[in-house]
């Protein structure tokens, strides 16, 4: 194995942590661990996927701003984010990563009872530009475009 293939190896490791800490700083409502994801110019745009489901939602930047708004809307919830099928184009201390993104939303305290029917389910499409910081890689812009929805967008505004 090669320098550079091992690497890559590393890399592509380091760049699906980087969407699971994303993804799990939203499902425990933990700003610490969604700031760890993201740089400080960081901006993400649901517009793609919200937009479809008849929400106005604005882009967020940067980093401050980013989780300044997605822990208190995401954070209550009972919701569970499952990445998947990542691809990632890495050149030097840049990446591209493309994922799915199941995400799964009840009413806070509704996600364990099985009588509870009222969810929100999404089928997202991540585009991600990452950095290199150090030895994390964080993103600088992600992208959600949803491939399709299921259920009841008023969760997501905590209505």
């Amino acid at each position: 194995m090669t320098d550079h293939t091992l690497q890559l190896l590393v890399d592509r490791a380091a760049i699906a942590d980087t969407l699971h800490r994303y993804a799990a700083g939203l499902d425990h409502g933990d700003a610490d661990l969604l700031t760890s994801a993201l740089t400080e110019d960081a901006t993400v745009d649901l517009t793609p996927a919200t937009g479809k489901i008849g929400l106005d939602f604005p882009v967020l930047t940067p980093r401050e701003t980013v989780v300044g708004v997605l822990i208190p809307a995401v954070g209550p919830l009972d919701t569970s984010h499952v990445i998947s099928n990542i691809r990632t184009t890495v050149d030097g201390d840049t990446a591209n990563a493309r994922a799915y993104a199941t995400a799964q939303h009840f009413p806070p305290g509704d996600g364990p009872k099985p009588d509870r029917t009222r969810q929100a389910l999404m089928m997202n499409r991540y585009d991600a530009d990452l950095v290199r910081d150090g030895e994390t890689w964080r993103i600088r812009r992600l992208t959600i475009d949803s491939a399709w929805f299921s259920g009841d967008p008023k969760i997501l505004t905590g209505e």
